[in-house]
């Protein structure tokens, strides 16, 4: 009986053991279970702010329900480029870019050193058809690329609205060449008489009646302000943002 029971002890303690190591491998930083990665936690930037002139921004409001607030990020001018570093996931815009019709707002991204303030790309692109915004109830659409070669389309409205896999691949996705690499996106949304489109690096990557993306819980319009939005935890620069018809 001794002998029986101390080999029942021993298969328990070793099953314990190989549970514990399984869990320590599935938290490793940067990885959720089952390999996906982890959720990091938004970093406040200590000289935070918006300090380019007619702009402003804000939060998302799960950020916000963390205690984060748009300080927590910046946006600084430098000659005619904005400068990113976030802090909570951020979108900022000068209300007086609006668009309307059909029209095409477009402009260059630059990650000088990819992944530097995360664990795993993050992507930072354009939005369009921004309506109330600032307040609980903004909604607009959004196209970002990741350093990764892939991609997001998704939207506020004011709930957020997913329109492709978040990360989707496409090959016209520029891919850092290791993090701390430079890679550089340019990013362009349009809107027709009956579309709204995507185009990363000259090539369109994503299309979508209009009917999919406008209407209750997604965008009120089109029509409204454009701007540029970042991830949380991920620095860049804008240049070229501009809107033709």
């Amino acid at each position: 009986m001794k002998t029986i029971w101390r080999a029942t002890i021993f298969c328990t303690l070793a099953a314990m053991a190989l549970f514990a190591a399984d869990f320590l491998r599935a938290q490793t930083p940067g990885q959720a279970p089952g390999g996906a990665p982890a959720a990091d936690a938004s970093r406040a930037v200590s000289d935070g702010g918006v300090f380019a002139p007619g702009w402003t921004g804000q939060i998302d409001a799960s950020e916000a329900s963390r205690g984060l607030v748009l300080a927590n990020a910046k946006l600084a001018l430098d000659g005619s480029t904005l400068h990113v570093t976030t802090g909570p996931a951020t979108t900022y815009w000068n209300p007086k870019n609006v668009a309307s019709g059909n029209y095409t707002v477009k402009a260059t991204f630059n990650e000088p050193k990819f992944m530097n303030l995360n664990s795993h790309p993050h992507p930072y692109g354009i939005f369009i058809g921004g309506n109330d915004m600032g307040t609980p109830q903004a909604t607009f659409l959004y196209c970002a690329a990741y350093g990764n070669g892939t991609f997001i389309v998704r939207g506020f409205g004011p709930a957020a609205f997913q329109m492709n896999g978040r990360g989707a691949p496409a090959a016209s996705v520029n891919k850092a060449a290791a993090p701390g690499s430079p890679v550089t996106q340019d990013i362009a949304m349009s809107v027709t008489s009956d579309a709204v489109t995507c185009t990363i690096n000259g090539t369109q990557v994503a299309s979508y009646p209009k009917s999919d993306v406008v209407g209750a819980g997604k965008l009120k319009s089109t029509d409204g302000i454009y701007g540029i939005r970042f991830a949380h935890n991920t620095e860049g620069t804008v240049s070229g943002l501009t809107l033709s018809k």
